[in-house]
């Protein structure tokens, strides 16, 4: 979705939104789907949409607020005798049923209260309100479906490490050709990374990867038979390379 200068994150989303649930539906009828949105797009007009469409489930966050606030009061009362026994971070979930004033209708929303630990510092009040419209329990629609779009966001922040935003041609087919070769470039990289579970960079980011297993000097042979890679003496990685060689279908020399 293509936004120009300062036009804010919801516009277009309704549109953006309905294609993809009418391609999803169209390929995968019997598919349940289920929407993750961030705050920036709990608008008035996505939430009508939402509601409109059968057989969807969503959450959505929803920026604090007065309101919402006070709601939270009591869960935040219980977060702070708990952290302040345990001394740490810690997390008490509870629901109410709010309405905005552009709402039409009320809707659940969940609340995570939580107090911020951090030593040397003084406990922060950090309280956060997710809009559902399932009915699984206040813990585990936060903790176990919201939480997870925090996962899609960090493979989107590697394929920006690898600069699938550079597209600085000046032909839409160049632009297209550099952004495939960069998700290719990414699968072969998960490649990678899943050879290497067992290894320190099982979960490492694909920059990570790129840098410790891919950027190194190295003398290659070349035979008719087979390629020899011989790797420097003091390289700090050569275990975790080895073994993701291996992975791969090298064999050791």
């Amino acid at each position: 979705m293509l936004r120009p200068g300062n036009v804010g994150a919801a516009v277009g989303a309704v549109g953006a939104l309905r294609r993809l649930i009418d391609r999803i539906r169209s390929a995968f009828p019997m598919a349940r789907i289920r929407v993750r949105l961030d705050g920036g797009l709990a608008t008035p007009a996505v939430f009508d949409f939402l509601d409109k469409e059968p057989k969807l489930e969503c959450v959505v966050a929803m920026a604090s607020n007065a309101v919402l606030d006070r709601h939270a009061e009591e869960a935040m009362e219980v977060e702070w005798m708990c952290s302040g026994l345990t001394e740490r971070t810690e997390h008490v979930y509870g629901e109410t049923h709010y309405a905005a004033k552009t709402w039409k209708h009320e809707r659940r929303v969940i609340i995570k209260a939580e107090v911020v630990q951090h030593a040397g510092k003084d406990p922060k009040d950090n309280a956060s309100f997710v809009v559902a419209n399932m009915t699984q329990s206040p813990q585990w629609l936060y903790e176990k479906v919201y939480c997870q779009r925090g996962d899609v966001e960090n493979r989107i922040k590697e394929l920006k490490a690898l600069a699938i935003n550079r597209v600085s041609c000046t032909g839409f087919s160049a632009n297209q050709l550099r952004v495939l070769m960069t998700a290719a470039a990414y699968v072969l990289i998960e490649e990678v990374r899943l050879s290497a579970a067992l290894t320190s960079m099982a979960r490492a980011q694909a920059r990570t990867i790129r840098e410790r297993l891919l950027k190194l000097g190295a003398r290659v042979v070349c035979s008719v038979r087979r390629l020899i890679i011989h790797l420097p003496k003091a390289f700090p990685w050569k275990t975790e390379f080895q073994k993701v060689a291996l992975a791969l279908g090298a064999a050791a020399g």
